[in-house]
């Protein structure tokens, strides 16, 4: 099985330095939609991998993030994709789980439930710590410039072997040719 892991704000939506709290706050990156078809339709499962510390930190609650997410699959689904999975982390920095990335607890859920090894299993997204939590399982980290990308490229220090994509649909056509 071909899998993808994505990281949601900055990769597939647009970030915001307050947060994105709501479903009128999430809106996709130009070309992100068009990507997860494009993956989908090459026989790539995807699932979304997001840390969403709004929730521990009380700036919206469940109801909001399901909205978002109804919102995404919705959209995905009338540019002809498909997420097969949305895995989250609701705590808040100082709360100490194993879930948070860069701990790559998330990595390691969906590994188990889609039973797909970590070797080279690639996750696409915009910060460091994105690319840590693959990085620290053998996979393939994958940074796009959309996002905080540009000041994550800019900071250096990123994981061996990092591949540097301008968005989400370039890093889906190297992944669609190359795989």
């Amino acid at each position: 099985m071909k899998l993808v892991i994505l990281d949601r704000d900055g990769v597939i939506n647009q970030d915001r330095d307050d947060f994105v709290k709501n479903s009128v706050e999430w809106v996709p990156i130009e070309h992100s939609l068009e990507a997860i078809a494009n993956l989908t339709q090459s026989g790539w499962r995807v699932v979304v991998a997001t840390n969403q510390s709004g929730i521990g930190r009380g700036l919206f609650d469940m109801h909001a993030l399901n909205a978002m997410h109804e919102k995404m699959h919705r959209l995905v689904g009338q540019a002809g994709g498909r997420i097969d999975a949305v895995v989250f982390c609701p705590h808040a920095a100082d709360h100490g789980c194993e879930c948070r990335k860069p701990l790559p607890g998330m990595v390691l859920e969906i590994a188990e439930r889609f039973n797909v090894k970590l070797e080279g299993l690639p996750l696409i997204g915009d910060s460091l710590r994105d690319l840590e939590a693959i990085a620290a399982v053998g996979g393939q980290p994958m940074l796009v410039k959309t996002g905080k990308g540009v000041k994550t490229l800019a900071a250096g220090k990123l994981p061996e072997n990092t591949l540097v994509f301008n968005d989400l649909y370039d890093a889906a056509e190297h992944l669609i040719n190359h795989h």
